[in-house]
């Protein structure tokens, strides 16, 4: 028997389902594993089913070999993972809502495939304009987009802080993908006039076989391990960071109590807290001098206090401007655009400025951003330069990785 991926209290019990697994996903005859493993596969829990494909992962199976194989596997334990007893949370909690948008997305789906069903003759002939129906549905889809994007962004992130056995969340990302690689290709079907009918069947139900198998997973797989590892502070930081990726459906939940300070997350001592994490200065100073444009800091004073330091600088800068007031780092000529642009800032009349020139056969593109605290008052201004000679150049799309390619 090959080393076991599993270091569990019922090691023997995990054991079989690990092997139960990995023999689908290497492509051995469903029947009979199967049947050697019902009596496991009959009363699998959760935990469990997470534990089992997170396992996979760990063992070296390629997300991709496994994902090929989640329907087969969770197929199996879907009679045990249904009845499983797990009380969802009520209205106020975050899963509460994400599930709201699942019944939602449900409905969606269902009326989907009632018009998939009148337009190849196999439903009511009494619904009106299937295909129609069908564009509408696929564009309501969009919409639910923001239901993975907060699973991806909120959820996950602190599963994978609280629960060692994360790693199928791997996996249902690449479905959040498959997801977004269908809806793509079936607008792009149903954007022509006479869309084929052949290769419209063939996107519709490659969508019904990753939307509602996904609900199905979250909430008889991921939701109940969640809800049982996460601390229960947790759960009112994950809403308060929803309203910003927003929700889908009409579903709005709303905030009792006060609000988790989220700009406290990740704060460590010694470190600079930033709103949205924290980091060392050495670390802080590696990222701005990274960024492919010229930064330069004015404060409300009008007074220079930071310029970023990287390796091909477009405007030359010395430390002896630190504190110098920013209209004297400019000639007499182009003073009272200086003077133009901090007074609009300043009493609130504008927000940024633009300009692009050509220089020694670049082109430079210029910004400058007003800054203005959580109050609204003026706190200075952010200078941005960049070169954006290659990037004007740039046509179609590069979505594999190629290291000869611009840099």
């Amino acid at each position: 028997m090959q080393q076991s991926a599993l270091n569990t209290q019922n090691s023997a019990r995990m054991e079989g389902l690990f092997q139960f697994a990995r023999r689908l996903v290497e492509g051995e005859p469903g029947g009979p594993v199967v049947a050697e493993y019902r009596a496991l596969t009959d009363t699998v829990s959760p935990v469990e089913a997470m534990q089992v494909f997170d396992a996979l992962l760990v063992h070296g199976y390629p997300v991709e070999q496994v994902k090929d194989c989640v329907g087969k596997i969770i197929n199996m334990f879907h009679h045990s993972l249904r009845s499983f007893p797990w009380e969802p949370p009520g209205e106020g909690h975050f899963l509460y809502y994400l599930m709201q948008e699942n019944r939602a997305v449900e409905q969606v789906m269902a009326g989907l495939k009632e018009a998939v069903r009148t337009l190849y003759g196999r439903g009511n002939s009494n619904v009106p304009e299937p295909l129609e129906r069908i564009r509408e549905g696929v564009a309501r889809l969009r919409e639910y987009e923001r239901h993975y994007i907060k699973k991806e962004n909120i959820l996950f992130p602190l599963i994978e802080k609280a629960y060692p056995q994360y790693r199928c969340l791997q996996l249902m990302w690449a479905f959040h993908d498959d997801f977004r690689n269908i809806l793509k290709r079936l607008e792009g079907i149903l954007g022509s006039g006479e869309p084929d009918l052949s290769q419209l069947n063939v996107a519709l139900g490659k969508l019904f076989f990753v939307v509602l198998p996904v609900v199905f997973r979250e909430e008889r797989i991921v939701f109940p391990v969640a809800l049982q590892a996460l601390p229960a502070h947790t759960w009112d930081e994950m809403l308060a960071q929803s309203f910003e990726i927003g929700w889908c459906y009409g579903v709005a939940p709303l905030m009792t109590g006060k609000s988790p300070d989220i700009r406290s997350v990740g704060n460590l001592p010694g470190r600079i807290q930033l709103g949205t994490g924290s980091l060392a200065p050495d670390q802080l100073i590696l990222m701005l001098n990274a960024l492919p444009v010229d930064i330069t800091y004015v404060d409300e004073y009008d007074e220079v206090r930071y310029f970023s330091a990287g390796a091909h600088r477009i405007f030359p800068r010395s430390v002896a401007i630190i504190g110098r007031k920013v209209q004297n780092c400019h000639p007499p000529g182009s003073v009272h655009i200086v003077e133009a642009i901090l007074e609009a800032f300043r009493t609130g009349q504008q927000n940024h400025a633009d300009f692009w020139i050509q220089s020694r056969g670049r082109f430079l593109h210029i910004r400058y951003f007003a800054l203005r605290d959580d109050h609204g008052a003026y706190r200075g201004t952010l200078e941005v330069s960049q070169d954006v000679t290659e990037i004007r150049q740039l046509e179609g799309e590069q979505r594999l990785l190629d290291w000869d390619g611009p840099q």
